[in-house]
């Protein structure tokens, strides 16, 4: 091997040697003792406390559940009745599937809907009208139902009105508190007959306007029980 030979190797190896990059082996941590026992138990509290979720939710009841819609008003059967179990807070008060029998024959305090659950506050025995109050039944037209329709617990106001085509009633007019506990089927023309409670006193004078049709509607809000 000549004088070239040998420079030409000891120029490769020093360039192969400045090409490859030097490894920095960064010192090893240290884990503290503190932190790997805090980590352990909040492992430990994580695995109670899905345990504890497990075991709470696992408690279910049997219930009353509606098996159809009932009007608010109307007189509850048992075919409008089933059960189901369910997970719930203590606090929350519904009827056991086991008094199921007790609500049969009862009238229903507001719309309970299919698959509602049934409290004891959605069923009374009272019936729809209660002591100085009557029933009405009021002749609606198309054209004097709201587009939405009405349904029952709707509150009114049932307003005197002119015949049709006369100037409006001088003043204030006279109006009647109602409130609606059963709309029947349109007929053939569009009207229906809704069932009306309002207080015995007024009761006379508002049958005298479903019955000479001179009066409108007025649907006011819904009342928020405290």
């Amino acid at each position: 091997m000549t004088a070239t030979d040998e420079k030409r190797k000891m120029n490769g190896q020093q360039a192969t040697t400045e090409l490859r990059p030097g490894v920095v082996v960064g010192p090893r941590g240290r884990r503290r003792p503190a932190f790997v026992i805090a980590g352990v138990a909040m492992v430990a509290l994580g695995a109670l406390a899905a345990m504890w979720l497990v075991t709470s939710t696992g408690q279910r009841f049997e219930v009353v559940l509606m098996a159809r819609d009932v009007a608010y008003g109307s007189t509850i059967t048992a075919e409008d009745l089933t059960t189901t179990a369910v997970s719930v807070e203590p606090t929350v008060r519904l009827v056991a599937a086991e008094d199921s029998g007790e609500l049969v024959g009862l009238v229903a305090t507001s719309n309970l809907q299919r698959g509602s659950l049934v409290t004891p506050g959605d069923v009374t025995d009272a019936g729809v009208v209660g002591p100085g109050e009557v029933l009405v039944p009021l002749p609606l037209t198309a054209d004097r139902v709201p587009a939405g329709g009405l349904a029952a617990g709707d509150r009114l106001l049932v307003v005197d009105a002119p015949p049709q085509g006369a100037d409006p009633l001088p003043g204030a007019p006279m109006s009647f508190e109602a409130r609606v506990v059963r709309v029947g089927p349109p007929d053939v023309n569009g009207m229906v007959v809704a069932d009306v409670v309002t207080s015995a006193q007024d009761g006379p004078a508002l049958a005298t306007r479903a019955a000479t049709g001179r009066f409108a509607i007025v649907v006011q809000p819904a009342q928020v029980t405290p």
